[in-house]
């Protein structure tokens, strides 16, 4: 083979190799955006069925979540606890693993941080913030993580796991809130004694948000270059991809199970905190708002990536914004943003069918078409 051949053949292979990453680029972008639009077309005919306008709806929808200062104020108060759900299920993602209980990490990480919050309440907010935003970080892994060391200790299954979990997570924080840990002044709504003032949580300057926003940009940035750029998050997608392969090269495998769990529990707990300390001034059912949850269709609509998360978080946190004011004006229950983001869920794992089929950048042995 003369140089000229090898030369062009190297070439060749180049761009065989840069098209195929363009087209896994594609589809990653392309077949999530196209559920999303399936499923605003299916739940359009669903209304349509109900005899509502969709145009009203989806008008309905800019104007509370998007078009005003207030609409993005009470949208971005909804993005820090939908990032850091999502990061709770986008980080097991990646080992191969489906935790959809982030839910009972965030209701225990805020009892967590409320019930610090009460005991440190003579100490500066310099000491007092970290330590109660430690503590719902903690108890958050602790329950996540576990979830993970039942996959690798006893083959149970983390899907059903975390589940059921959640509920346990549920069970346990009205129990602690309306009996142990219960403000004898909460009379109508049990909850725990209120947050000092010094320990309450503020909004950041210019932006009608508070700093748990930032939080979760940082956050999602920190995942991704750990997952991406670094050595452990390698070995996580090898895992991911091949747990029998990752064994035989030797990679921790249950280390990296119950650390990743462990990690997204965190996330989650640290979403409690944020709630406990920037919203609610204490721990109570106004908790269980079903963020985690929802923040299992940001996590899959990103693809488990979390740079990606932020602006899904954003959209569907303005969905939920404009919750209301679609009750009031179209006359429809509570339930009708659930429906939306279920019929979207549903498509959304429909989709995953699509990957490496669409033909997008297609390449054969002989080149590119």
């Amino acid at each position: 083979m003369s140089l000229t051949d090898q030369t062009k053949m190297a070439r060749q292979l180049a761009s065989a190799q840069i098209i195929s990453a363009l087209r896994l680029r594609a589809e990653g972008v392309l077949i999530p955006l196209g559920a999303l639009v399936a499923g605003f077309i299916a739940f359009s005919i669903f209304l349509v069925l109900l005899g509502k306008s969709p145009f009203e709806f989806f008008s309905l929808v800019w104007k509370g979540g998007f078009s005003s200062a207030f609409s993005w104020q009470n949208t971005l108060s909804r993005v820090a606890p939908l990032v850091f759900a999502a990061l709770c299920v986008a980080l097991p993602a990646r080992l191969g693993l489906v935790v959809i209980g982030g839910e009972g990490a965030i209701v225990l990480g805020g009892l967590a941080a409320a019930v610090a919050g009460t005991a440190l309440g003579g100490l500066p907010a310099v000491l007092g913030m970290p330590l109660m935003a430690l503590a719902g970080m903690v108890l958050g892994g602790l329950w996540i993580g576990a979830i993970g060391a039942l996959r690798i200790k006893r083959g149970v299954n983390e899907t059903i796991s975390s589940l059921l979990m959640a509920y346990i997570a549920i069970a346990l924080f009205n129990h602690f809130v309306e009996g142990p840990f219960r403000d004898p002044a909460s009379l109508n709504k049990p909850s725990t004694a209120p947050l000092a003032d010094s320990l309450r949580v503020g909004d950041m300057p210019f932006i009608a948000a508070h700093w748990g926003v930032l939080a979760g940009v940082i956050a999602c940035i920190l995942c991704w270059v750990l997952i991406d750029r670094t050595t452990v998050g390698f070995a996580a997608r090898i895992a991911g991809d091949n747990v029998r392969a990752a064994q035989i090269q030797g990679l921790p495998v249950a280390k990296l199970v119950i650390g990743f769990t462990a990690l997204g529990g965190a996330f989650a707990g640290l979403a409690g905190y944020f709630e406990v300390a920037a919203v609610h001034g204490s721990a109570n059912a106004s908790l269980i708002a079903g963020y985690g949850y929802t923040g299992i269709l940001v996590a899959f609509l990103a693809r488990h990536n979390p740079l990606a998360i932020l602006p899904v978080a954003i959209l569907l946190g303005g969905i939920e914004a404009s919750g209301g004011l679609i009750q009031r004006r179209m006359e429809l229950p509570d339930a009708t943003i659930l429906v939306f983001e279920g019929m979207v869920f549903i498509i959304i794992l429909l989709s995953e069918a699509l990957y490496g089929k669409l033909g997008i950048f297609k390449t054969n042995a002989g080149g590119t078409r």
